[in-house]
Formats: structure tokens, C-alpha cells, sequence
């Protein structure tokens, strides 16, 4: 499955300061359940989002207005911990996040999130914190990530830090190509190599 590309993106952010964020309070386990790709933006964060009756908890960031269109979530330290599950980062994109933002992650859940078209961007401690002050003051606060630079910058101070990734998920990324669309995309380069090689 292709996903849109990354370039740069400008958006604001959903701030979720929590450290060890686990995949089961990011999609519980009781809705794994499913044999199709559906509604995982709906039960996102479920028990943290609603109320066992299905009341949305106004407290929750992502349940707030002034946040509400974000394209990135910025959150605590250790980010996507605990189980392997990729239904964690479906969630995450299906709910309509490009990229996710934290000191800290877990490695399964940002290879996971690189894989359906999530960008992980790991910062300091201390640019987190800036960032997540900025917010605080501002629910409007626009940060722009530039995927081919690898920088992510609060637009209104001009605060910028550089970011790691992988180089062939950062061509992925840019592209918006998956493993297959890679392959697919190389396949008169493969032709090629096989025709160079004995049986």
C-alpha cells in the first residue's frame, strides 16, 4: 500500500507529555480483533479518549478543539513501548497524524510507523520540552518538518534541531512508496542484476 508523500510538513501539534506511552493504550488490545483495516482512528488512544460510556474526556488534548486538525503529536519520553503490534501505527496515521514527534522511541514502533507512511522524529529532551512549552503557550503553535533536510523547526522563533533516519526509509518517505512500490520502482535495475547472474 503507497502512502502520500513527505516532504515538509507545517502544522500544528496535539501535546501528549506522557513518558512510556505503551501500544496497548495506543490501540488496546481488545480491538485486534479485526480481519480489515477499519476504524482504528476511532478507537486511537480509546481508553484514554472516552469514558466507558462512550463520553469523549474533554481533559484529553486529542478531544480539544484547539488542537483539533493537528498533523503531528508530539509525546513523551519512550514512545510506542510494549508490545510489537503494528495496528499501533495504523492507528496513528489512520487517525490522521503524519508524524510523531518524542525524546524517546521504542524501535519496533517507529520502524512500524516508517512502514505505513508515519514520520518518528527523535529530538532532545530539552528541544521536547521547548516545543511542548510553545504549545503551552500557544495552541496555534506551527512546527515544519522537513524531511529532505531532516530538521524540524518552531516556525514562530525559528528553534530548529536535526533528526536521524534510516536512508532508504527516508527515500520511502519521500516518495511515499512501501516496501513493495521500492521494489517495483528498481525493477529494471533487478532485471538487470538477475540477467548478470549464473542459474
Amino acid at each position: 500500500m503507497a502512502y502520500d508523500k513527505f516532504e515538509v510538513l507545517t502544522s500544528t501539534a496535539y501535546p501528549l507529555p506522557i513518558e512510556n506511552v505503551d501500544t496497548d493504550q495506543i490501540i488496546p488490545a481488545r480491538f485486534l480483533k479485526a480481519t480489515e483495516r477499519k476504524n482504528f482512528d476511532v478507537n486511537f488512544f480509546r481508553d484514554w479518549r472516552y469514558e466507558t460510556d462512550g463520553t469523549p474526556k474533554e481533559d484529553f488534548p486529542l478531544n480539544q478543539e484547539k488542537y483539533a486538525g493537528s498533523q503531528i503529536l508530539i509525546g513523551g519520553r519512550n514512545f510506542g513501548s510494549g508490545s510489537s503490534r503494528e495496528h499501533a501505527a495504523w492507528s496513528v496515521y489512520d487517525f490522521g497524524l503524519r508524524c510523531v514527534i518524542s525524546s524517546a522511541f521504542a524501535d519496533i514502533f517507529k520502524n512500524n510507523c516508517l512502514n505505513v507512511g508515519v514520520l518518528p522524529v527523535q529530538v532532545s529532551a530539552e528541544f521536547a520540552d521547548i516545543l511542548f512549552a510553545a504549545i503551552e503557550a500557544d495552541p496555534k503553535t506551527e512546527i515544519t518538518i522537513d524531511l529532505a533536510n531532516q530538521s524540524v523547526t518552531l516556525v514562530a522563533t525559528g528553534e530548529s534541531e536535526l533528526f536521524e533516519i534510516n536512508g532508504y526509509k527516508k527515500v520511502n518517505m519521500l516518495n511515499g512508496f512501501d516496501d513493495i512500490d521500492y521494489l517495483k520502482n528498481i525493477e529494471d535495475e533487478i532485471t538487470t542484476f538477475a540477467k548478470t547472474r549464473p542459474f
